[in-house]
């Protein structure tokens, strides 16, 4: 036992008598003394409880109730929709529309708790195991990210580095140039200084002789003396008169690069040498459990579909009047209808005031499917792509391209399966890689298939037909009876088709083994060119919509 302290007889406590327990009942959850527990197996309403030696009993571990927490009442009653025990009236008030409810006490007598215990030990164990995975991985992610700070860092004083020395070198060089420039400029100055104050020296002796040349000599003399410094004269004043170009003022300017005056622009408005960006990338989550494989209880044998009816309640106007190419039900409720050749995807929140939103695409959707609460899958037949879309912020978060046309797409245990051309079913993972390619025998529209079970049923108008392969390419079924044109279908929780067969205005059922078939809605019950059909999320309630999309009529299926 976890504590010392003695565990009093419950029955005993109640009659404010202390007396030590035996015995511990599980049903009751309480202890009994020897005496009680004698009264406890002559009673009719508690002869058949099971009980244990109370040293067993370990008082850690919280008894499981086998009331309903809600209405007190036993639980005496299984719902395999939501596979889960419920009482008389968890049926009639949660669950008056699920099909195939089960007495429970015939279900834990085929149910074996050995067997399932150990398929849930293995599925802890592989849980744990994934968990100790991720750890490892986010904890290498994190050094790994330091790492890549470090070097985008060293990248940035690289570049700053690089643009400095390019600097550096443009500054050398155009500072050599202005020296080289003005030392040219400078010794042409200093010449001309040089050789002006030579001219200047001989225009003086000019001046002296000038004075000479005039007196104490006969005028003959004179005459000629002052014709010969006359002609120096002149020949100075043509000196200075051609002086133009060198008597100029030198100024040392710098005539900048028009690209500078670009670039310091694109510096003045660069806010930043880039931009640090964080870029996801899926992690495969290998994990294989039997929660995912199959339910713990096996409840979900093929039904018989004899018994089935299918009642459609009330019909939704929603006027979209555009050919409809496919629709599904989300996890949260909302309802998708995608037009073929529209622009946009319709979803509807179909609650008691109907409303009706749009998400934009701006090219031609296909088919939609869901991947989980937030995302969902859609084909782009003129793309040869699929496009994975967040509905929380409406945004594209991935593209997977393909190397064919692509059209019908399903989603099950984190692949899709996609209808490609005319002639194949590819299986691939949510990066695009291939996993399986089934190449189907005939040529088929593959605008609307289901994959689950580890099989993919696609409806065939064409042939009039709705078939079934494994994952390994074999067909297991055709079914081909009383068929006109099936196009949109969906199953059940036993595995039975749903099929909308549009041209007969008709809903048909065919058995998960596809040896049988019957007439759910037929045109007389106000169906018009149904085109799609889907479940709600784990119910057995839905919704149908035509082929123009005017209505959408909700049904309910039973049993």
């Amino acid at each position: 036992m976890a504590s010392n302290k003695p565990i009093l007889c419950g029955p005993c406590h109640k009659g404010e008598i202390n007396t030590k327990a035996d015995i511990w009942c599980l049903n009751c959850d309480e202890g009994l003394c020897s005496t009680c527990l004698s009264h406890h197996k002559r009673s009719k309403g508690t002869c058949d409880h099971k009980t244990i030696d109370i040293k067993s009993y370990n008082p850690s571990i919280q008894a499981i109730k086998t009331e309903c927490d809600k209405h007190g009442q036993q639980l005496n009653l299984y719902c395999p929709s939501h596979l889960m025990p419920c009482c008389d009236e968890c049926i009639s008030t949660s669950h008056s529309k699920c099909t195939g409810i089960k007495s429970l006490v015939n279900v834990v007598e085929k149910t074996k708790i050995e067997k399932s215990k150990e398929s849930i030990e293995t599925d802890i164990n592989s849980i744990l195991n994934l968990l100790v995975t991720l750890i490892n991985n986010k904890s290498k992610n994190i050094e790994t990210g330091e790492n890549q700070c470090l070097s985008i860092k060293k990248s940035i004083k690289g570049i700053r580095q690089e643009i400095n020395k390019h600097l550096d070198h443009l500054e050398k060089k155009l500072s050599h140039e202005i020296d080289t420039i003005w030392n040219q400029e400078k010794s042409k100055a200093t010449d001309f200084i040089s050789e002006i104050e030579g001219k200047k020296e001989h225009l003086k002796e000019m001046k002296r002789n000038l004075q000479t040349v005039t007196s104490n000599t006969i005028k003959l003399q004179s005459f000629i003396g002052v014709h010969q410094i006359e002609q120096n004269v002149h020949q100075c004043l043509c000196y200075v008169e051609d002086l133009d170009e060198r008597t100029k003022e030198v100024n040392i300017k710098m005539k900048q690069n028009d690209e500078m005056e670009k670039i310091l622009n694109k510096l003045e408005t660069l806010e930043s040498l880039g931009e640090v960006i964080v870029v996801k990338t899926e992690v495969a989550m290998n994990i294989d459990t039997s929660v995912k494989r199959k339910a713990q209880v096996e409840s979900q044998e093929q039904s018989n579909i004899n018994n089935m009816t299918m009642n459609i309640e009330t019909k939704i106007k929603i006027n979209i009047k555009k050919d409809i190419s496919d629709m599904i039900c989300l996890m949260d409720g909302r309802v998708i209808v995608v037009e073929r050749w529209g622009k946009k995807l319709t979803y509807l929140l179909l609650m008691a005031n109907y409303r009706k939103s749009y998400l934009y695409l701006y090219l031609e959707p296909g088919s939609v499917t869901q991947i989980n609460q937030d995302t969902i899958a859609i084909t782009y037949p003129d793309e040869n792509a699929i496009k994975i879309i967040n509905m929380e912020n409406e945004t594209v978060t991935k593209v997977i391209k393909l190397d064919k046309l692509c059209f019908g797409l399903s989603f099950y245990n984190n692949s899709l399966a996609v209808g490609l051309s005319r002639n194949e079913i590819r299986i691939i993972d949510l990066e695009g890689n291939t996993l399986k390619s089934i190449q189907l025998e005939r040529e088929s529209y593959l605008d609307y298939l289901v994959y689950c079970n580890d099989r993919v049923i696609y409806s065939d108008p064409i042939g009039k037909a709705v078939c079934c392969y494994d994952e390994s390419g074999k067909q297991i079924w055709r079914y081909t009876q009383d068929l006109s044109t099936p196009r949109g279908l969906c199953t059940d929780t036993y595995g039975n088709i749903i099929v909308a067969d549009c041209r007969s205005g008709r809903i048909i059922v065919i058995s998960k083994d596809g040896q049988e078939s019957k007439v759910l809605i037929s045109k007389e019950d106000g169906l018009t060119v149904p085109r799609c059909i889907c479940f709600k999320h784990n119910e057995s309630s839905g919704f149908i919509c035509d082929n123009n999309g005017t209505y959408l009529a909700k049904f309910y299926l039973s049993i």
